[in-house]
């Protein structure tokens, strides 16, 4: 377990390399998409053979880790994307959005072999969806031309939704960040997550670990946030465990912070809500704020990104004003 948490390599503005999948993904918005409830099942019906009309389409780039780099950006830090993509339309698309957000992606290596994921997301009438989802063709553990230096000269490194059997990846990452003092934060996706045990064993070379309770309960035991929380405190310094609506409960191993919503907004879209949450709390404590400061404008963040359609047009810019919201602090 490491320690030292706010100090980063130089006087700059701490630089964070964020590796992960990037996705187009295309939003279909209708009154169609009504979710209806029967028994224990929610689900949408979709008859075949009948054309249906959708009231709004939104082409929108995605995925984990391009998602976390924009909040970085926008909050004035040096943000970097790293992964491998082709020369495809969604590939271009997604580093011309990071191009124009500020993200430094001339890390991302450019090969016609790869292709960036594609995802066609039904978002139903109450902003939830469905994910109709192309993996694309990316790089494998067995096969992994990536260039991690840029790992050496980050103050952070901020991996996820990395490939299929992705542990080998994480792995190798996290052994680099280890060697040149990087610090980690990790909020695994779905590959991640795919063998519990491996990722656990992996826990004492990250410095932040941000999971939603359902997730964290396949890593720890614990009924509620709090006490999953605690529980993690064994693995990793700071320890943050997110409950939907029901809010977060988070702990720097010094104090403990347990916060409601940060605000009620009506949902549009709840795709990338994770994400803004994570990446908007590591853009406040990688320059040194609080934990109850840094809670805040993820909760924030994460409240913003809800409200539009895409996991990127709602995310905060730096200055953006914020209020107070339901938020209890206590020493350990």
């Amino acid at each position: 377990m490491r320690e030292g948490l706010h100090t980063y390599k130089n006087n700059k503005r701490p630089r964070i390399v964020a590796i992960g999948k990037g996705t187009q993904d295309v939003f279909l918005r209708s009154d169609e998409f009504d979710p209806h409830t029967e028994g224990a099942h929610v689900y949408t019906h979709l008859p075949l053979g009948l054309k249906m009309e959708v009231e709004d389409v939104t082409f929108a780039t995605g995925g984990n880790a391009s998602n976390v780099a924009v909040t970085f950006a926008r909050q004035g830090l040096e943000s970097e994307y790293l992964w491998a993509l082709g020369s495809d339309p969604a590939s271009q698309a997604i580093l011309s959005e990071l191009d124009r957000e500020g993200v430094d992606t001339s890390a991302v290596l450019r090969d016609d072999r790869y292709q960036a994921g594609y995802s066609v997301i039904l978002i139903a009438t109450n902003g939830e969806r469905t994910i109709l989802n192309h993996r694309g063709t990316t790089i494998t553990p067995a096969h992994n031309p990536l260039d991690f230096a840029s790992i050496r000269d980050a103050d952070w490194v901020y991996p996820t939704s990395l490939a299929d059997n992705s542990l080998t990846l994480l792995k190798d990452i996290l052994a680099i960040a280890v060697k040149h003092k990087t610090k980690v934060m990790l909020n695994p996706a779905g590959p991640e997550l795919s063998s519990p045990a491996k990722l656990k064993a992996l826990l004492d070379d990250v410095d932040v670990l941000c999971m939603n309770k359902e997730e964290m309960q396949m890593i720890v035991h614990g009924n509620t946030c709090e006490e999953l929380v605690r529980h993690a405190l064994n693995y990793v310094p700071v320890a943050i465990v997110s409950d939907g609506p029901n809010g977060v409960v988070a702990s720097d191993g010094q104090t403990i912070v347990t916060a409601g919503m940060y605000e009620d907004v009506p949902v549009l879209d709840r795709t990338g809500a994770g994400d803004a949450f994570a990446s908007g709390f590591l853009s406040q404590w990688a320059m040194g704020r609080s934990l109850r400061e840094s809670i805040i404008f993820a909760s924030a963040n994460s409240t913003s990104v809800v409200t539009k359609i895409g996991a990127k047009a709602g995310i905060l810019r730096r200055g953006t004003p914020l209020h107070d919201m339901p938020l209890a602090e206590e020493k350990l």
